[in-house]
């Protein structure tokens, strides 16, 4: 009797331990906490070298420390790495400060949007389109495709979301795989 209660003790334990792990996704190979804020769970994510090292150089990690809350569209690493040769190292200049937080911010939305309450605006609208504004100013436009929601540029590039809702305690991520880059 003894055996089967230490099972099912370790069964009930794990159960949990995966139910709440199964709450946030993993995000570069590294577990995102609901209780950490969007910068302190970016840097552990191994596919997010890159922007975090943007966000550090443009200044924005007070910012992003904040309250909030804020939606974030997270470029992986692979994402920069598809830019033309040199725009990263170009953008990381001190004397580029400026145009590297346009770019950063035209990733970042005002308030906290969950995948599904961005898909069920674009489905809702006549276009096809949930057409919103950036923080950097630029307008975005999220469209789904099949069970895939893209979000798209002012200049019609687009980059699709392959991990939603990654829960922040000022907000939320969502994975994208290509930089939304602002006219």
């Amino acid at each position: 009797m003894k055996i089967v209660s230490k099972l099912a003790t370790a069964a009930t334990a794990l159960m949990i331990a995966t139910a709440a792990h199964a709450e946030n996704p993993m995000v570069g190979g590294a577990p995102m906490f609901e209780t950490k804020n969007i910068v302190e769970n970016a840097v552990n994510s191994a596919d997010h070298t890159t922007l975090v090292a943007a966000v550090q150089a443009a200044g924005l990690v007070e910012t992003l420390q904040s309250d909030g809350p804020f939606t974030v569209f997270a470029p992986v690493n692979d994402a920069f790495a598809a830019l033309p040769d040199g725009t990263v190292e170009t953008l990381l200049k001190p004397e580029n400060k400026d145009m590297l937080v346009k770019v950063l911010t035209a990733h970042v939305v005002a308030g906290d949007w969950s995948a599904a309450e961005i898909a069920a605006k674009a489905k809702a609208s006549s276009d096809g389109f949930y057409h919103f504004k950036a923080v950097s100013g630029d307008t975005l436009s999220a469209q789904v495709k099949g069970s895939n929601v893209y979000i798209y540029d002012e200049s019609g590039n687009a980059g699709r979301v392959t991990i939603a809702d990654v829960n922040q305690s000022n907000g939320v991520i969502h994975v994208v795989d290509s930089v939304l880059v602002p006219k």
